[in-house]
């Protein structure tokens, strides 16, 4: 017996309002979901942990440890492996900093705010490099995404505050430029 894939179509299902992908045979419809991207700025005696991206997009920038959420994987636990996988950094995870929306690209960034637990790092394989900068030698021209950007300075905006709600985009900005 030969097995047939589903036909897919565009419509409304019934009590919705807007179009997604609904199988043609049994009415199954195919929600698709924005991704989740978790990371971390990471600090070491006041000074910040980036990555010079070996991969696209933006590839030679630098960002903040941080990747895409894996399905079954608490968020936190997903900054402390992107931080791992990209720095080969051992962190502890502070507190929530801020929470993106990045619409464009059906985004949404979990960042926290972490310190480095002994001082080692090293590249990982989406890394080029991985250097700690004091804030005024930060390559700011040369980061690799807007909520790159945000998120130093709304680390910099609590750095020593114990009590904070998570920040979010700044005003007008949706990480498009």
């Amino acid at each position: 017996m030969t097995q047939r894939s589903p036909d897919f179509v565009r419509a409304v299902p019934a009590g919705d309002d807007r179009e997604r992908l609904v199988c043609s045979d049994c009415g199954f419809v195919n929600y698709e979901n924005p991704k989740i991207v978790v990371g971390s700025v990471v600090s070491w005696e006041g000074r910040i942990l980036l990555c010079r991206r070996a991969i696209m997009p933006r590839r030679g920038f630098w960002t903040i440890p941080a990747g895409y959420l894996e399905l079954h994987e608490a968020a936190h636990d997903g900054a402390i492996r992107e931080a791992w996988e990209e720095a080969r950094a051992e962190i502890a995870l502070d507190r929530l900093l801020a929470i993106y929306n990045v619409p464009r690209l059906s985004q949404v960034q979990l960042i926290w705010r972490a310190d480095l637990a002994r001082g080692e790092f090293a590249a990982g394989p989406e890394s080029e490099e991985v250097r700690l900068f004091a804030w005024d030698d930060i390559p700011w021209d040369d980061l690799a995404f807007p909520s790159v950007h945000w998120a130093l300075r709304h680390w910099r905006e609590v750095d020593g505050r114990a009590d904070f709600a998570p920040l979010t985009n700044p005003a007008g900005q949706t990480g498009d430029h």
